[in-house]
């Protein structure tokens, strides 16, 4: 049964809004716009659905039809909503300040209008409807059911023209694959079933990536499925939800522009929950040294331990995190040992625990599933120096697994305590709810070196789309920078693995390789690592194209940090414009790759004026521009 929800219209275009709910339909003269008026919505006929439409120019392109829109309930008599009435277009503003992600400063503004329903019973449903000079975003909202409801699925669909390019990723509930360049098709892949977030490229450089924000406690995650149709992708809720007071569905969020506009882009925390910290002074990001990719079960080792809080003290990085096992650690220490030793040589440690939901192969298990236990453990770990703790082995988009989430996070955030989620779905806005949630794994990242042979060959152009769909939504837990191999190798140059480190952002950024791989870099390039931020106050797309290539720039203080990523086989020359920074520049330093993989070539650039560079690299390789500015 559909509930098709709202049209608004093009300027040149007659306006009609038709809202289906079981078969009632209704038509208003509306429009909305973004403030820019780049973005709109238009309605051709009630047949063809919601049509969201982009200006480039003189030109109007059709971005996507939004079909179908609504929820369903579990049946009941009279259960056909009918309109009632629609607010009046309201402007949405507010700034906001983060202290991870993309910026310092964000902006949340867009239009907003919301349309009222009722059925037979009284139940009212409102949709609220927002267009962003970035895209859009739309929510259901139950605001008050007399009686506890059950809302069985949501039949919303994003409807593409055929034959557009695509990058999309299998459904994977730990969200550990590649996305996939494809026409809507994978050869072998009949399920037809699609994570967030996914990137289409609608027409020539404008692209529109859809994903979904602030899911809270009651409501599940989501995905999309184009089985039936190809070019049409329908949302799948995990399971249903129950609504037993005011009740809103997660926010449907679908980036619109060019490739900068997609990759710069804060919509998904935008329209998520402000932050419910009162104070945030103890939050910290920073980059951690850390054991499992060279030794997966070196936290049991003591003396592996602290060999990785003397690298950490040696490269002045501020955390060390003990991973798997740690409960079961010996050869001469346990773990209030190596706690004591980081405390003595000032690095932070961090803890891995295990979620004990979807796999409890290792240990530490159960600590964490019940309140109680839970926050004792919490306070231990505050009492013992512990700055945050990374939690593994979720892999649902269950509604369980979404409460299991926030109570974590509220937990945490007593005990001032850090959280990094692994083996877990893809953020959806917390960071900005739970600014002490620093980063979330959701990705095919290093760590897959140790389990299977596909990331020698596919690292390099999966790097190169990372940028554009994974990272676009939150942070990400990559675990890069790996200069020697693991138990499969890589092929991507060190100045490669180096700009990772700026490509992806991170507020815990977690080096994954072994001490010796980074001591034995030039003394440059140590210096690099060691004085490497996490927190930016800006990130500007400067080129790319995803699977091939990439140049991105991110603001620290008075320097951009700017990494360039080579995802083909073949040397390639890329652009770096520096026209972009405001500031006069005081020097620039280039670690580019030298003649071999395994070689840089660093230089010390002073008294450049702005312009545009060309930057050599190898086939799978890249770099790193530091550009310091003039105070």
């Amino acid at each position: 049964m559909y509930r098709q929800l709202i049209s608004n219209s093009w300027k040149a275009c007659l306006l009609f809004v038709c809202v289906f709910f079981s078969g009632i339909t209704v038509k208003a003269d509306e429009s909305l716009y973004s403030p820019n008026k780049k973005i709109g919505v238009s309605w051709d006929n009630p047949a063809k659905g919601l049509r969201v439409i982009y200006k480039k120019g003189d030109a109007s392109i059709s971005v996507v039809q939004l079909k179908n829109l609504g929820i369903q309930l579990q049946r009941t008599s009279g259960d056909e909503f009918n309109y009632v009435s629609s607010s009046a277009v309201t402007p949405v503003r507010e700034d906001y300040t983060m202290i991870t992600g993309k910026r310092r400063h964000c902006t949340n503004e867009g239009n907003q209008q919301i349309f009222h329903f009722k059925n037979a019973q009284n139940v009212s449903l409102d949709l609220e409807f927002r267009v962003y000079d970035d895209g859009i975003a739309f929510r259901y909202v139950l605001p008050q059911p007399a009686k506890e409801m059950c809302v069985t699925d949501e039949t919303t669909a994003f409807a593409f023209q055929k034959g557009i390019t695509r990058w999309t990723q299998k459904l994977n509930q730990a969200y550990e694959d590649f996305y996939l360049k494809n026409k809507g098709r994978v050869q072998g892949y009949t399920a037809g079933q699609w994570g967030f977030p996914a990137l289409f490229e609608v027409a020539d450089s404008v692209f529109t990536l859809i994903s979904e924000a602030n899911v809270a406690k009651g409501n599940c995650g989501s995905w999309l499925n184009n089985a039936a149709n190809e070019s049409t992708y329908k949302v799948e809720m995990a399971e249903p939800a129950k609504a037993s007071g005011r009740w809103c569905s997660p926010w449907r969020v679908a980036i619109i522009g060019s490739l900068a506009d997609v990759v710069e882009s804060t919509l998904v925390t935008d329209v998520s929950e402000p932050c419910r910290l009162s104070d945030v002074s103890w939050i910290k990001p920073g980059v951690v040294s850390w054991i499992y990719w060279a030794y997966n079960h070196g936290s049991r080792d003591y003396q592996l331990i602290k060999k990785y809080i003397d690298f950490a003290a040696d490269f002045h990085l501020p955390y060390m995190l003990i991973d798997a096992e740690w409960d079961e650690m010996g050869n001469g220490g346990n773990v209030e040992d190596a706690l004591a030793y980081a405390k003595q040589k000032k690095v932070a440690p961090l803890l891995w625990y295990n979620s004990s939901t979807a796999w409890c192969a290792f240990g530490p298990l159960y600590r964490l599933n019940k309140p109680e236990t839970r926050q004792k453990e919490f306070a231990w770990l505050e009492s013992m120096g512990v700055k945050g703790i990374k939690v593994d082995f979720f892999s649902q988009d269950s509604i369980s697994t979404m409460n299991y989430f926030v109570d974590i996070l509220e937990d945490a955030a007593k005990y001032h305590l850090m959280v990094n989620f692994h083996g877990a779905p893809i953020p959806r806005g917390w960071q900005r709810t739970y600014p002490h949630m620093m980063s979330v794994e959701g990705v095919y990242g290093a760590e897959w070196y140790n389990n299977k042979e596909t990331l020698t060959d596919s690292a390099a152009w999966h790097n190169c789309t990372l940028p554009f769909t994974r990272n676009v939504v939150g942070p990400m837990d990559y675990t890069p920078c790996t200069f020697t191999d693991s138990q499969h190798p890589h092929i991507t140059s060190n100045g490669h693995e180096l700009a990772l480190l700026v490509a992806f952002e991170s507020a815990l950024q977690h080096l994954a390789d072994r001490p010796e791989g980074y001591h034995a870099q030039p003394a440059e390039v140590r210096s690099f690592i060691s004085s490497l931020p996490t927190v930016w106050d800006d990130t500007k797309l400067l080129n790319g194209y995803p699977s091939s290539y990439v140049v991105l720039a991110r603001k620290s203080g008075d320097c951009w940090y700017i990494a360039g990523l080579n995802g083909t086989n073949e040397k390639k020359s890329l652009a770096v414009d520096l026209n972009f920074i405001q500031e006069p520049v005081k020097e620039i330093t280039l670690y580019a790759d030298g003649k071999e993989r395994n070689q840089f070539d660093i230089q010390m650039l002073s008294g450049l004026k702005k312009s545009v560079h060309e930057v050599d690299c190898l086939p799978r390789g890249g770099f790193v521009m530091k550009v310091q500015m003039k105070n």
